[in-house]
């Protein structure tokens, strides 16, 4: 397990965000929509283009390279790029690398983003709707898996679910706490793609789609992108915005897979976390909202006990307890999450964490008094992990 040096704590900064138009933005590539997202962050900031000579940054998985073409349309020769690809977890790590970048001087000024036209792929026919698949066919199981029922990041996660729900005697109603919480959060953001109230009543009434899960248990397919800017301490001191300091941050990668060991109870969030918290030099109870990477509202629930939040198997009473809300002991999700505002892969998390650390949004989407937000990462075949601690300067 990677232990980084409390050197690392608070020695870069966060100094521009910025997201792209999210939800059905039809005709728009997940390029455009990445570099949309970056040229706001960049306005922001007050950076120039020309101070830019770092680049990191995910798109759909087929897309080879993706830094070259970011660096192409915006115009960067970059003294340190690349392209992450551990799913979900590769929006974290790619800022994780930014700092290590900056701090052993390969880079100064770092830009790092996502960005995907998933529900524009997943709508271009009535085939691309059924099969809802963003992954190329190449990446795709050929046998023991579609012939028997068994396709779909929803099918994955829900091993996961029904075997939390076996150990601990969690209920589908705990998942829908969740899911009605970061829906209520959602409609307080102007730009979030759901709209419309979620009530239990709303929750229990679902169409199923793989048991336990049902349509309001899976996150959203959106053509949605972010970016952030990260640079030292130093330079962000002159910038326009209030630098948000990177305190802590830890990856951890269950390879042996999702089915081995516990590792659909006792995810690599785990891991993550306390490395993060150990370079931090802090614990679950310093944190005031929290981020969480909601691909499925399971996944929500798993990786706030292995954070810490509670004990292990008492996820279900913690999310019914109302501890989600704003306002509740741990504010979660607070722009609605990738199961209301839109699925970013992660990176709109890392975005509302940090304008939440800015304390620059109206009373009702403030987390009150808010000083420390943990943020997470999770994909790679649900076995990569990351976790991003972010604090106020």
């Amino acid at each position: 397990m990677i232990h980084p040096s409390t050197e690392l704590r608070d020695i870069c900064a966060i100094v521009g965000a910025g997201t792209s138009r999210l939800g059905k933005v039809p005709g728009v590539s997940s390029l455009d929509l990445i570099v949309e997202a970056m040229r706001n962050a960049i306005s922001e900031s007050g950076v120039q283009v020309s101070d830019i000579d770092g680049i990191i940054c995910r798109g759909p998985d087929e897309l080879y390279s993706q830094h070259q073409l970011v660096g192409e349309r915006l115009g960067i020769n970059a003294k340190f790029s690349t392209t992450a690809t551990n799913g979900g977890a590769s929006q974290i790590l790619s800022i994780a690398l930014a700092v290590m970048a900056i701090r052993h001087g390969l880079a100064t000024t770092v830009l790092c983003g996502y960005g995907r036209d998933a529900w524009s792929r997943t709508h271009k026919s009535e085939e691309a709707r059924v099969r809802n698949e963003t992954r190329p066919d190449s990446q795709l199981a050929k046998e023991f898996g579609p012939e028997y029922g068994y396709f779909g990041a929803a099918a994955t996660h829900a091993f996961g679910a029904t075997r939390h729900m076996h150990l601990y005697g969690t209920t589908k109603e705990h998942f829908g706490h969740i899911a009605v919480d970061f829906r209520e959060h959602a409609l307080r953001n102007p730009d979030a793609q759901m709209k419309k109230v979620l009530t239990m009543e709303d929750y229990r009434a679902q169409r199923s789609i793989v048991r336990p899960f049902g349509l309001y248990d899976c996150s959203l397919r959106s053509d949605a992108a972010g970016a952030v800017i990260v640079t030292s301490r130093e330079r962000a001191r002159d910038l326009k915005q209030p630098p948000v300091l990177i305190k802590g941050f830890g990856t951890y990668n269950n390879l042996r897979g999702w089915f081995a060991d516990d590792n659909m109870v006792m995810t690599s969030a785990k891991q993550a976390g306390e490395t993060a918290y150990r370079m931090a030099g802090l614990g679950p109870r310093d944190v005031d909202t929290a981020q969480i990477y909601d691909c499925f509202t399971y996944m929500v629930l798993t990786q706030l006990e292995d954070y810490g939040f509670c004990k292990k198997g008492e996820g279900g009473d913690f999310v019914a307890s109302g501890a989600l809300r704003l306002g509740g002991a741990l504010p979660t999700n607070t722009s609605g999450g990738q199961l209301s505002e839109a699925h970013g892969e992660g990176m709109l998390q890392i975005v509302e964490g940090v304008r939440q650390m800015r304390h620059t949004y109206p009373a009702h989407r403030q987390v009150k008094d808010a000083e420390i937000a943990l943020i997470s990462g999770h994909g790679g075949n649900q076995v990569c992990h990351s976790t991003l601690i972010l604090g106020r300067a």
